[in-house]
């Protein structure tokens, strides 16, 4: 009996003490769920206080462009971007150009007019999905990819009770999150080089492939979903367009091949007055007359454009004015070191051995170069060349590694000394030579061929140039004219410098250069050039000892 009464109370501890876990737990539990109420409720109330605080708009959020017309000076770069999104079959695309002149915005906006062109594949659930390869970030081991997506493993942390069952779990990357859209890489030239290759892959295939070391096709436990997404691939059916600040070779062949390239040009000076001026608009300040115009002597872009009205706004409502005016626009320059940009304009007479060379900028824009030659008999036994201005080397990156060679302007000059010699039985050897790129800029390229020989051949001879030509044009050792990059933007350039006559390569010629009110006169040969511009000169040889 006295065991039996043992067990009795035995049994009766052991349930009182399961009772009381059962009911402490539960006990514990709500006072949990009051903590964790209490606390959802403090962070919600700090959220919404976060939330209720704005600052006012800023100014370039109030001019941002609404309207594909009012992006300013990029008409032909709009009509190509709407001819290769807005079609039944729309292409990935490539824009180059410098920063600050819409092509992040035009590329938004086009896609909205895609959406209402009832052939376009793009809908109303088509998403914009705007990435930055600058920022953008990876893992080597795959553990994150914000572009192309990954798995999160089992063992990782955060894996939760997928990761207790054993469950590997694909995480979509930005291609499947523009799935049916627009991905938009700004600076797309700044991908890691593993990242560029998954993308590619990923424009080939249209989907995202994953794999994993937990993935197995015969575990039950894992959901049929990733099961599907690890067989058939996660969808990344887009149409990527890339903008960048680089040049054309320097962005991979593989992707360039898989894209319809398209140029946005540099803001031309009418421009950035006109973003100026929307920009005050929107404002409620009064400005000077031609403030606007001052602006577009310091800003080459509508962003620095409108930081410069935002900035004298400030300034105008910290002195309590009601007006801008154009010593606050010059006090902005002086303090944030904005220099003036230079706008080279021609000589207004002729000059012996001074030519108008054309040349293009890093931002895309062309520049007139101002190329000065001099030739003196030498006093010496053999005379001796000077180059000054120009980039004597070059460091090259090539796929048998990083090569350092003579400069292509370097060249062109021993090209043109070559010809000059072979065609007009002068020995040049005979005179003290100075080839001068005049501007402080350094410069490279052979497109200046055949304006550096019309300088040599106005030294030699003593004719003076004519002051209202300009010239573009590699010149081969044999004289041939060969065509240049940038004919275009160098003609623009030219005309607004003043220019009335242009000589450049025969193959270089295309209808769309009409479009810049200058003769153009397309040549094959220097000597073409040669008596196109000194056709009514007689050589002044008299004042030379040597020829």
């Amino acid at each position: 009996m006295e065991i039996l009464y043992i067990l009795i109370l035995s049994s009766q501890l052991i349930f009182t003490f399961i009772a009381g876990m059962y009911f402490f737990q539960n006990l514990k539990i709500v006072n949990n769920k009051e903590n964790y109420s209490n606390d959802f409720k403090e962070k919600q109330k700090n959220l919404d206080k976060l939330r209720s605080i704005s600052l006012t708009p800023p100014l370039s959020e109030k001019t941002r462009p609404r309207n594909l017309n009012d992006i300013k000076g990029q008409s032909n770069g709009i009509r190509a971007l709407r001819s290769a999104i807005c079609s039944s079959s729309p292409q990935h695309i490539l824009i180059y150009g410098p920063a600050g002149i819409g092509k992040t915005t035009a590329s938004r906006l086009i896609l909205e007019e895609a959406k209402n062109i009832y052939s376009s594949p793009f809908k109303n659930f088509s998403k914009f999905v705007e990435i930055d390869a600058t920022t953008l970030r990876f893992d080597e081991r795959s553990i994150a990819d914000p572009l192309i997506g990954s798995v999160h493993d089992p063992i990782y942390q955060g894996a939760g009770a997928y990761g207790n069952a054993g469950i590997p779990q694909p995480k979509a990357g930005a291609v499947t999150k523009a799935h049916g859209g627009i991905l938009f890489i700004d600076e797309i030239g700044e991908l890691n080089s593993v990242q560029m290759n998954k993308l590619l892959k990923v424009l080939e295939d249209r989907k995202v492939f994953f794999s994993s070391s937990y993935y197995s096709e015969d575990n039950k436990k894992i959901p049929s979903y990733i099961h599907d997404i690890f067989k058939n691939g996660m969808p990344a059916d887009f149409r990527l367009i890339g903008a960048t600040t680089r040049k054309p070779e320097d962005i991979p062949p593989a992707l360039r091949s898989r894209c319809t390239e398209i140029f946005f040009n540099p803001l031309e000076t009418s421009d950035i007055e006109n973003i100026a001026r929307d920009a005050f608009k929107n404002t409620d300040m009064a400005f000077e007359n031609n403030t606007d115009k001052l602006i577009g002597e310091y800003a080459t872009n509508g962003r620095d454009a409108v930081h410069m009205v935002e900035s004298a706004v400030s300034l105008a409502e910290l002195e309590h004015r009601k007006t801008v005016y154009k010593s606050d626009i010059e006090w902005i320059a002086k303090t944030s070191h904005i220099p003036k940009i230079m706008n080279r304009k021609l000589k207004p007479f002729n000059d012996i051995g001074v030519v108008n060379g054309l040349a293009v900028g890093n931002n895309g824009a062309g520049f007139v170069l101002n190329i000065e030659v001099s030739a003196t008999p030498s006093k010496g036994k053999v005379g001796k060349l000077t180059t000054t201005g120009i980039t004597e080397k070059e460091d090259c990156n090539t796929s048998y590694g990083k090569i350092s060679r003579k400069s292509n302007i370097l060249c062109s000059i021993e090209n043109v000394l070559t010809y000059f010699e072979n065609s007009t039985n002068i020995d040049l050897k005979k005179y003290d030579i100075h080839i001068n790129y005049s501007g402080g800029t350094f410069v490279d390229g052979p497109s200046s061929g055949i304006a550096i020989y019309v300088a040599l051949y106005s030294a030699i001879y003593n004719i003076p140039v004519p002051h209202d030509t300009i010239l573009t044009g590699e010149l081969s050792i044999k004289g041939n004219v060969l065509p240049v990059g940038g004919v275009y933007e160098k003609l623009s350039a030219g005309f607004k410098a003043g220019a009335k006559k242009s000589f450049i390569p025969y193959d270089n010629y295309d209808t769309t250069l009409n479009e810049v009110p200058i003769e153009i006169i397309p040549t094959k040969h220097i000597d073409e050039v040669i008596s196109g511009i000194f056709e009514k000169s007689e050589p002044n040889i008299y004042k030379k000892e040597v020829i």
